[in-house]
């Protein structure tokens, strides 16, 4: 006990010796050497004056009204051209034709068939049936590619065909 009374003794001695006269020579020093010295402190930027602008948009078509795009009535167009919409539709069809690969073909009874590859699972499709979106029909299948006829609608509305080919996929490991 008389050792850490001793240590806090010598510790405030210590602490008063050391608050003398130094700091009085060091703001002395602080104020000769700060005497000329003067802040600057750039001017601010003019700021512009906001005129505003009228703006007169009453008569304008709205561009994000949905009633601006209408389909066009023209009697007698497109040919006659409809999809089927009451025939039952067939598993292949919910999958874009992007998504469908013609991995090989299989002749039977001189009857040439499909294999086509959809999620991992194989399918097999012949001349008629349906496959993609846009109502497409398997129209010829070779040993190098499978071609199909879609129906699409055109920017008028009015149903075309389009021909579609898928080409025979070349094995992954090679």
């Amino acid at each position: 006990m008389i050792r850490n009374l001793t240590a806090i003794l010598s510790l405030g001695l210590l602490l008063a010796a050391c608050g003398g006269g130094e700091q009085d020579e060091l703001r002395l020093w602080m104020k000769e050497e700060t005497k000329d010295m003067r802040g600057r402190v750039a001017p601010l930027p003019q700021v512009k004056l906001y005129e505003p602008v009228a703006y007169d948009g009453g008569g304008l078509v709205d561009p994000f009204r949905t009633s601006r795009i209408t389909l066009d009535n023209r009697p007698g167009g497109g040919g006659g051209l409809q999809p089927d919409m009451n025939r039952p539709r067939e598993p292949l069809e919910s999958y874009p034709l992007e998504s469908i690969k013609y991995v090989g073909s299989l002749t039977k009874n001189r009857q040439t068939n499909g294999i086509v590859m959809v999620e991992g699972a194989l399918h097999q499709v012949r001349a008629g049936s349906y496959m993609g979106q846009n109502f497409g029909i398997v129209t010829k299948i070779s040993e190098t590619e499978m071609t199909l006829r879609e129906l699409v609608q055109d920017p008028s509305g009015d149903w075309v065909e389009r021909s579609s080919t898928l080409l025979l996929q070349a094995k992954e490991g090679k």
